[in-house]
């Protein structure tokens, strides 16, 4: 309960949020996650339905990129996500990059 009340809040406040993918009118999957600045760090990822977050993470990449966010943290490399494209920095590159971004001004 402590948690759900702290993401409750973190919604109010335009900094927490769900990019879904609805199929026909039922939640299929999305990704959860905090949006600072010009990053989005993905907290979880859900499905319902086969591949759904797959796409949700997906179709959430061009949606930042497209609003000039720079960074979309998806926290865990797998062989899952380096099929999808994300790949692993180092941690000194990681602070280096969410310092600049956190500096830029994008909103979803």
């Amino acid at each position: 309960p402590p948690l759900a009340a702290l993401y409750a809040h973190l919604h109010r406040s335009s900094l927490a949020h769900s990019f879904e993918v609805w199929q026909g009118g039922v939640l299929a999957g999305g990704v959860l996650g905090l949006a600072l600045g010009g990053a989005f760090i993905a907290e979880s990822k859900f499905h319902r339905v086969t591949n759904a977050s797959k796409v949700a993470l997906i179709l959430l990449a061009g949606h930042l990129h497209a609003r000039g966010f720079t960074l979309l943290d998806a926290q865990i490399q797998n062989p899952h996500l380096a099929r999808l494209g994300v790949y692993e920095v180092s941690g000194e590159e990681y602070l280096q990059r969410l310092a600049a971004a956190l500096k830029q001004e994008a909103a979803l």
